[in-house]
């Protein structure tokens, strides 16, 4: 179950599919998920792929050439139809099995990983899609229980003393190395799990959007846990 009593109404349930890719966001809403309980045995899966470096990408054929037990094909049977689904709408989804992510050690005033809250950004009307399906599933955040890193006083005069061109161009500065996606929990801030199996929809900040865009991180994976995650 997806507790939404933390959420400040941002978030939406929809009981398939088609609500989920049709429901609009509005007023706070910016999170929209088809709440499940999956059938199968998706952990086979893992097991059975192992990436070669951070993450392996797994499509259709990978899938079909896995030897799985009757539970394990019932979790293949779910993440083929999720494929199909999602790029009948339109989308591209990528199925990942994920050791963990690139992390951003370049030592500059913070890190712009995917393990940062942040939201993301497109020139055109789209949305995140994303489902985890085997280990530590990602988070979101109320916008209101967050500060956008770049407004903070201390950050920002570190940021200034990082850049060395003209006031005008600051913001700029800021855009291009994805400094202002990034936003820090307030104290007392309450995360919300966005659980297994769940497929969800999240704002995404773009031109023509109407609402905040979502607030969300990847989890930090547990030692020997791999992540079975589809996102687009």
């Amino acid at each position: 179950m997806i507790d939404v009593s933390r959420s400040e109404n941002q978030i939406q349930c929809v009981a398939n599919f088609q609500d989920l890719v049709n429901t609009p966001f509005q007023e706070k809403i910016n999170a929209i998920c088809w709440a499940r309980e999956l059938m199968g045995d998706f952990a086979e899966i893992v097991k059975l792929v192992e990436p070669n470096g951070n993450m392996v990408e797994l499509d259709e054929d990978k899938l079909h050439a896995l030897q799985l037990s009757e539970q394990g094909q019932l979790a293949r049977e779910t993440l083929l139809n999720d494929l199909t689904l999602l790029r009948a709408h339109g989308a591209s989804p990528v199925l990942n099995v994920i050791n963990c992510y690139e992390r951003d050690d370049s030592n500059l005033v913070f890190p712009t990983d995917v393990y940062s809250y942040h939201v993301d950004r497109s020139p055109v009307p789209t949305d995140t899609f994303l489902c985890t399906y085997s280990g530590e599933s990602s988070d979101i955040i109320p916008n209101s229980q967050a500060e956008q890193k770049i407004r903070v006083p201390e950050i920002r005069d570190q940021l200034k003393k990082l850049y060395s061109g003209a006031d005008e161009g600051f913001e700029t500065f800021l855009s291009e190395n994805f400094f202002d996606l990034h936003y820090q929990p307030k104290p007392l801030a309450s995360p919300i799990s966005l659980g297994l199996g769940n497929l969800w929809k999240l704002a995404v900040d773009h031109p023509k959007s109407q609402v905040l865009p979502c607030l969300h991180r990847a989890p930090k994976e547990k030692t020997g846990q791999k992540r079975l995650l589809l996102i687009c």
